[in-house]
């Protein structure tokens, strides 16, 4: 087996690993540099996310609201991203004549609509910068030496000064092995940013139906989050459920996913407030049917499922609804309870929490605090975030400090 020497070794050929490679090139041309990428795919998940667009960032431009949108990690990036945030995203992009823009959701994507924009640039610069790209290659162990790291892979062995770690994202705590045999802590990777399953339940029947704004709450706990829900054929998802999932996701966890939930189909309106309502409207129109005439904005299909829930024959006259049907309406609209069960496989999930304990990272450099000239970027931290560009700017920040501290 052959051994290579590199100046600078980058494990995992992701969004993290070629932006630090790229900054480490453009900042310290003397140093050789290489990316040690296990699969034959380079930057997987930068062509597939967005739907093949590429969500490179998010426009929110003040370092403490960004840090509130990680669930884990958010503490230790606020510090980060007054060194490098999106803004300095925005700037680095364009510097190298990629325009990025906003959409009305905050999101940001490059100008051309295409993730391919984004992957071309780093291998342009990977190439221009004589970045060394070995493929196939997983590293094994890291051996720690007095100038240095040794690296065993099933490609050879290679040495370097330093190493920066980006690969993560496993699904299993032993895949991080070669990171524990140093010494270094693993905070095990569980489902982040997941739907919540309804098996069989008859709400799955109108799967594609959305509400735009509902409040969610897990029993026995203060995990709770607004926004828009989507009904789906497993269960419920939408931005309220997938935002409530990424805080919840430890607690879920130790749950085995198996929890009861309340939706609040009203959030802006108290019980009370509700109860008047729909009695007002009784009183109002009296003779009209329940299915024809609803006081609150709900599509068709879900009144008549709230109606069905609360025992109300969708044939029946709003005069003719019992003052007990009308309260079970109202406990149906202001806490409708679900009981989840178990969870969709691995393979499914959006995102994953789990890598390095941050405590074990120095995050002024982005050092290990076990081993001098050992980074982490990117998803190997226990670092995670809500969905519209956040993981990756966590990734551009992480490596960008990487980038700036590996020759001091």
């Amino acid at each position: 087996m052959s051994r290579r020497h590199v100046d600078v070794i980058i494990i995992g050929g992701g969004a993290a690993g070629f932006f630090a490679a790229i900054n480490i090139a453009e900042l310290h041309p003397h140093l050789s540099v290489a990316i040690l990428e296990k699969t034959s795919h380079l930057l997987k998940k930068v062509k597939i996310s967005g739907g093949g667009r590429c969500n490179v960032t998010h426009a929110c431009f003040e370092p403490k609201e960004l840090s509130n949108y990680y669930p884990r990690g958010g503490k230790e990036l606020l510090g980060a991203f007054y060194q490098f945030q999106p803004l300095n995203t925005i700037e680095w992009f364009a510097s190298k004549n990629i325009e990025l823009t906003i959409e009305s959701d905050g999101r940001m994507f490059p100008v051309s609509n295409t993730s391919e924009t984004i992957v071309n640039c780093f291998l342009h610069l990977a190439k221009k910068h004589k970045i060394a790209i070995i493929t196939e290659t997983k590293v094994e162990k890291i051996l720690p030496l007095t100038d240095g790291f040794e690296l065993t892979t099933n490609n050879g062995e290679f040495t370097a000064e330093k190493t920066v770690v980006t690969a993560g994202g496993f699904n299993k705590a032993e895949q991080y092995q070669f990171l524990t045999d140093l010494g270094h802590t693993i905070q095990p990777p569980i489902p982040s940013l997941f739907t919540f399953n309804l098996p069989q339940h008859p709400i799955c029947e109108l799967q594609g139906i959305s509400a735009n704004h509902v409040a969610i709450k897990i029993k026995e706990s203060n995990y709770k989050e607004e926004g828009p829900l989507l009904i789906t054929h497993w269960g419920m998802s939408g931005p309220a459920v997938l935002k409530l999932s990424a805080w919840a996701a430890r607690f879920l966890q130790e749950k085995n996913y198996n929890f009861t939930y309340f939706v609040n189909w009203l959030p802006n309106l108290s019980a009370e407030q509700i109860t008047a309502q729909l009695t007002g409207f009784k009183t109002t129109v009296a003779t009209k049917k329940v299915s024809n005439a609803f006081p609150f904005d709900f599509p068709k299909k879900l009144t008549l499922y709230f109606l069905q829930k609360a025992t109300i024959d969708e044939h029946l006259n709003w005069g003719d609804v019992s003052k007990k049907q009308l309260q079970l309406l109202t406990n149906i609209l202001a806490a409708d309870e679900y009981f989840s069960e178990g969870k969709t496989t691995f393979k499914q999930e959006f995102v994953t929490c789990g890598g390095i304990k941050l405590n074990e990272v120095n995050f002024k450099t982005m050092e290990s605090k076990l081993h001098p000239n050992l980074f982490f970027s990117g998803e190997v931290l226990d670092i995670d975030a809500l969905t519209g560009g956040f993981n990756f700017q966590a990734a551009w920040t992480t490596a960008w400090i990487t980038a700036q501290h590996i020759n001091s």
